[in-house]
């Protein structure tokens, strides 16, 4: 038996889009026109959705399929669960499928929860008694034990989920493809799924594709990771790598298109080589340069920023509050702060600042929100060829602060 579970050659999905004319009284007969004679109005463009998809996934790997909405992610799946055809290129899948990709999907809404377990079995080529031995395991996990001889119909989105997902995990399918429909269902239930997916994988040997775009889902769950964009494969690889990679493409800006609010004109990040850069090796200094308005006075205002890891946790909090650039109150000419930030014990990663101005005795007057993004490279800490492969959490960051005219 092989062991590539998923084999994908030059895949390719092709939609036609129309364009309509505008709706004045003019197009809008034509358009009726041409619907009587069976013809299409307005114009049509090629959109490739897919293109030149290569991809071997071996069984028993977890693989998380992120990218920017529209990339793709959710086409290849369908593709893969046999949806929709390819337009070129073909592919190969050694195992049964079982797939939950949009709310409802394989449900006959007419029939109950209890029929639809049976229907969805029988769908995989499984025999009743095979299902039967399955049934209770299904219902328990899903919850809806109350509902189970309900028209499903009658159930809410979340209900739906639940039954569906408990179907696609526990009728032993080799391959479980899964979209971002885990949303829709609550908290509890989404890290119950994610648990009952992780043991698919590692524990059963089974192959998993899933698309979300929760980050931190896709590294806990998946050891392979794809990112899409505009329906092609920029990167394949590690999970953590492949997520920094989307985050440092989501987060890339233009400096100078960035409004930092009234009081701040622009933010730049040095290395300790004064390097302008992005990327930094653990334990390198991270230079924070401010360019300041006219509007700001270090008379009247603080100026803080917060940096956060990738998932949203914050790591530290830095403020001119901490120290009094000059003992004057008249403090006047000083436009540009830079904060050295000394040997940051933080591990690879992607992370982002948020700012706050904060006027002394009226509290916070402006915030800016991912005003600049940095990562920190996969670095041998301990020079024993292991790294830190988990956050250590909130730390305490010693600075040194600058405070001159702007250069």
């Amino acid at each position: 038996m092989t062991d590539i579970a998923v084999r994908i050659e030059g895949l390719g999905k092709k939609f036609i889009i129309g364009h309509k004319k505008s709706g004045d009284i003019r197009n809008t007969f034509a358009d009726f026109i041409s619907k009587l004679l069976g013809r299409t109005s307005g114009s049509t463009e090629e959109f490739w959705a897919l293109r030149d998809i290569n991809l071997e996934i071996k069984r028993g790997d977890a693989v998380g399929i992120i990218g920017r909405n529209g990339a793709g992610k959710s086409t290849l799946l369908k593709v893969l669960s046999r949806i929709t055809q390819p337009t070129t290129g073909r592919f190969e899948i050694n195992g049964r499928v079982s797939s939950l990709l949009e709310v409802g999907t394989g449900f006959h809404p007419e029939l109950t929860g209890r029929e639809n377990i049976y229907l969805n079995g029988t769908i995989l080529g499984m025999k009743r008694v095979e299902i039967k031995q399955k049934f209770d395991e299904i219902v328990a996990f899903s919850g809806v034990e109350k509902f189970l001889d309900t028209p499903v119909k009658h159930y809410s989105s979340g209900m739906k989920v639940r039954l569906a997902f408990s179907v696609a995990a526990h009728l032993e399918p080799e391959i479980l493809i899964v979209d971002e429909v885990l949303a829709v269902g609550d908290a509890g239930f989404q890290k119950k799924c994610l648990g009952k997916m992780s043991d698919v994988s590692k524990n059963e040997g089974r192959t998993v594709l899933f698309v979300s775009h929760n980050m931190s889902a896709v590294q806990n769950l998946c050891n392979h990771g794809l990112l899409l964009n505009k329906g092609k494969i920029e990167f394949a690889g590690n999970m953590a790598k492949v997520v920094n990679r989307y985050l440092a493409q989501y987060k890339t800006y233009n400096i100078d298109k960035i409004h930092f609010g009234n009081y701040i004109s622009s933010v730049k990040i040095r290395n300790q080589e004064q390097e302008f850069t992005k990327a930094f090796k653990y334990g390198d200094d991270i230079i924070f340069e401010f360019n300041l308005t006219d509007t700001f006075s270090f008379k009247h205002h603080h100026l803080g920023f917060f940096i956060f890891d990738s998932d949203g946790n914050k790591i530290s909090a830095i403020s001119t509050a901490m120290k009094t650039p000059i003992e004057s109150n008249d403090i006047s000419g000083i436009n540009y702060i830079k904060f050295i930030v000394k040997s940051p014990p933080l591990i690879e990663g992607s992370y982002y600042i948020d700012i706050s101005i904060t006027n002394k005795t009226r509290g916070r007057v402006d915030y800016i929100q991912s005003a600049c993004f940095f990562t920190v490279v996969e670095t041998d800490i301990y020079q024993t060829g292991a790294k830190i492969n988990s956050h250590i959490g909130k730390i305490y960051l010693e600075v040194e602060t600058y405070f001159t005219q702007n250069i």
